[in-house]
């Protein structure tokens, strides 16, 4: 009986591993059929695995104006005491709302919301992101990343720029992408 619990706890966690998310930022060094070759950040060398129908968009400047009323994720640190934008992206209405740790750096935030008012204050613009059970106000200084995203293809993905995916690892280790986000014209997607 005991084997069997472990066998069943060895499953379940098998599958859960299968399912994790694994979020990969990096330099395209190659695209082989399917297999997309990448130096992550971190300076691995990995293969992440495309599906055949995978979905790529490629990033453009835009202004929080262009992004008002619609979903956005914000990347922020605190910065004594006031939560300073990073980076702000447009992202996909089944990204997971609210505001919650991010591993852009240590201590870096993540807040999908709506993105429903712009202010002037001293040191930049003041956004208010509106979710479900909550709301952050922002602050976004000059020259921060600010990103939207137009369709890609799997032409874009060429060797020296870069991608972000929340890919999904699975039990053999094997990183399968079915979406990915990749740089144009020197404006790279949220890192």
């Amino acid at each position: 009986m005991k084997r069997l619990a472990l066998l069943v706890l060895v499953l379940f966690s098998s599958l859960a591993i299968a399912q994790a998310p694994t979020r990969v930022r990096g330099t395209i060094t190659s695209l082989d059929g399917d297999v997309l070759s990448v130096k992550s950040r971190e300076g691995k060398d990995l293969k992440i695995h495309l599906v055949s129908n995978v979905g790529v968009t490629t990033a453009k400047t835009t202004t929080l104006d262009e992004l008002k009323g619609k979903y956005v994720g914000v990347t922020a640190i605190d910065k004594g005491g006031k939560i300073t934008a990073v980076e702000v992206h447009a992202i996909p209405p089944q990204a997971k709302p609210g505001h919650f740790s991010w591993d852009l750096q240590p201590g870096s935030t993540m807040t999908n919301a709506n993105l429903d008012g712009i202010a002037q204050v001293s040191g930049g613009n003041e956004i208010t992101l509106n979710y479900q059970g909550g709301s952050q106000k922002i602050l976004v200084p000059p020259g921060t990343p600010i990103v939207a995203f137009d369709p890609g293809s799997r032409a874009d993905l060429k060797p020296g720029e870069w991608i972000w995916t929340n890919a999904r690892q699975e039990a053999d280790g094997k990183i399968v992408a079915e979406r990915l986000n990749v740089s144009k014209d020197g404006v790279k997607p949220p890192h």
